[in-house]
């Protein structure tokens, strides 16, 4: 109760846009998410030779905080020179940038934690955007709390490999469609109650973890995947926010989405296998857990689940008034 706030999967990408206006000259967007009023702690840090030729502009929007610069890199322009974002290393994000030369050449890269930086270049293939962007999936499904655990309390409920592989196509179908919808631009849903709701999808697990454990039945535990396509709908939404909310120009959006989405695949099945690997080397090792320990897993995700939908109603309410 006394926890400070947490982002359980505010792992947002913070978006750099460069535009080549004229030779040597560029129009600069820097966006950065906030969640509760913070603002993620990176700052952007350009070559030190540039020169602002405009007084920079600043708008806080709900969700994000975008500054705009008007610089001059001289003769040479920006290829070749280094970008940092400072404070990057610090966080669990990335950020996503998007360069336009005056000749319409295009380049796109992601700085990560591990590489909190990036050297501009001419341009760069249609594969390696492809590859940056089942990369970002690949780390966005593994560095969200919240969707793993919801797909783990799926796991935890299923009792054979038919109902698994039919529970997984339907999570699977159910978010690539939300994630193409919101994506396209199609249709949008506010981030802090969509928060809330996918925080509430773990939170109906819990007992039906529970329920499972004890020998009891229910609709869920008997059709998991008709639970699975509708909160799939949801947690689609919340993938589809490290597209949306980094601002890529709209052009750039179905490879961007196709990709993404590979790479949250790769991930959520990366991370099935893991499970399926451990829950069958217990069995083979013939491990034999005492009952507390059996018990939990559902305990766990459904006190997580409870605790990040107060937190995330509380935000919510808070942001409301």
């Amino acid at each position: 109760m006394a926890a400070s706030v947490a982002w359980a999967h505010d792992a947002r990408p913070a978006y750099l846009e460069i535009k080549e206006t004229a030779p040597g000259q560029y129009s600069v967007l820097w966006r950065t998410p906030e969640m509760a009023g913070m603002r993620l702690p990176i700052e952007l840090r350009m070559p030190g030779d540039i020169k602002e030729v405009r007084e920079p502009s600043i708008q806080e929007l709900a969700d994000s905080l975008v500054e705009r610069h008007w610089i001059d890199a001289g003769p040479n322009g920006l290829a070749g020179k280094r970008i940092d974002f400072v404070g990057l290393q610090a966080t669990i994000t990335d950020v996503v940038v998007h360069v336009e030369m005056l000749d319409r050449r295009k380049w796109m890269t992601i700085a990560h934690p591990s590489q909190p930086w990036v050297e501009l270049a001419a341009t760069q293939s249609t594969l390696g955007v492809m590859g940056t962007y089942i990369v970002q999936g690949v780390r966005h499904i593994l560095f969200g709390a919240d969707h793993m655990l919801f797909v783990l309390g799926l796991l935890l409920i299923i009792k054979d490999r038919w109902m698994l592989m039919k529970t997984v196509t339907s999570f699977t179908v159910a978010h690539s469609i939300t994630l193409a919808i919101a994506t396209m631009g199609y249709a949008e849903v506010p981030i802090l109650p969509l928060n809330a709701a996918i925080a509430l999808s773990i939170l109906f697990l819990g007992p039906e973890i529970v329920r499972s454990w004890r020998g009891e039945t229910s609709f869920t535990l008997r059709q998991p995947w008709v639970v699975a396509f509708a909160f799939g709908l949801l947690h689609g939404f919340g993938f589809a926010s490290a597209l949306t909310n980094a601002g890529l120009p709209r052009q750039e959006l179905p490879l961007a989405l196709v990709s993404f989405n590979v790479g949250v695949e790769l991930g959520q099945l990366g991370f099935i296998a893991l499970i399926l690997a451990l829950e069958r080397s217990f069995r083979i090792l013939e491990v034999r857990w005492p009952r507390w320990a059996q018990a939990l897993p559902g305990y766990t995700i459904g006190s997580l689940g409870a605790f990040w939908t107060v937190q995330r109603l509380a935000i919510l309410l808070g942001g409301a008034r």
